[in-house]
């Protein structure tokens, strides 16, 4: 992903798709590329949102991959790192690897702005279709993916663990 293709560090450029996503600038957060630095923070909202967390290593890893983006989204009043998102491009496909958001920050539509800045960076990288899994039990998480305008296309039965879980297979296409 090209630098001067990234949301701004101070506010997000919001597209036309964007804004009719309900997602504007009036929110709490900014987003920005996570650096190395940013990595504790991502382990630790990964602890406190998934029963199966990464590591911190992990975020290394997706941060000296090329095929890989990792967008953090900072809270205004704190400077705190309140959510990130994990996108893979490869061939014209992508995948959203993973999207989280601090329980403190959660209802405030920072996983929604995440979103729209994960799928302006597809379209403006040329990618034509993305895809991610989730939880078929999330259902605001189902709900904040369907609201963008992805739809089901599947199920992997018992693919989640601790709790045992079917995923829902969801795309964007086009993105």
């Amino acid at each position: 992903m090209n630098q001067d293709r990234l949301p701004a560090a101070k506010g997000h450029a919001v597209t036309e798709k964007t804004a009719a996503a309900g997602v504007s600038d009036s929110l709490p957060a900014d987003i920005r590329l996570m650096e190395a630095g940013d990595c504790a923070g991502a382990a630790e909202i990964e602890t406190l949102s998934f029963s199966d967390p990464w590591k911190e290593e992990t975020f290394r890893e997706f941060l000296e991959s090329r095929l890989d983006t990792c967008l953090g989204a900072w809270e205004r009043e704190s400077g705190r790192l309140a959510g990130y998102a994990v996108l893979r491009q490869i061939a014209g496909e992508g995948e959203l690897l993973r999207i989280a958001v601090d329980p403190d920050f959660r209802g405030r539509k920072i996983g929604r702005k995440l979103l729209a800045a994960v799928t302006d960076a597809a379209r403006k990288d040329g990618t034509k279709v993305l895809y991610l899994e989730v939880r078929a039990g999330n259902e605001s998480a189902v709900n904040l993916y369907r609201s963008a305008g992805f739809r089901e296309t599947g199920r992997r039965k018992a693919y989640y663990r601790h709790p045992t879980e079917d995923a829902l297979l969801m795309e964007l296409r086009p993105v």
